[in-house]
């Protein structure tokens, strides 16, 4: 399966990766510290890892799922969370 991922311009990634981490760890597989997070959703697999100025999110779909849909789901909860700062997503391909 296709693995893409966004670094995301942020000075709050550690914070956005712990809550979205949260949000999910009640009804998803989750593993996460300040710095990683892994996601097992529905739709396939999130990984996040924080540094000092940004967001590196990647998603690999699962077989049923498109790849549009689960960059969708992890971006609008993403930037629900950041309402104070505008996030910029630029998906590429995971070499």
């Amino acid at each position: 399966m296709t693995t893409f991922t966004a670094v995301v311009p942020t000075a709050s990634a550690s914070r956005y990766l712990q809550q979205l981490c949260k949000h999910w760890a009640h009804k998803f597989p989750v593993e996460f510290t300040t710095q990683h997070g892994e996601i097992e959703l529905p739709l396939g697999r999130c990984a996040l890892d924080a540094g000092p100025d940004a967001l590196t999110v990647s998603v690999k779909p699962g077989e049923a799922f498109g790849l549009d849909r689960i960059r969708a789901v992890v971006e609008d909860h993403l930037k629900r969370f950041a309402f104070r700062e505008t996030l910029e997503f630029r998906w590429t391909l995971a070499a």
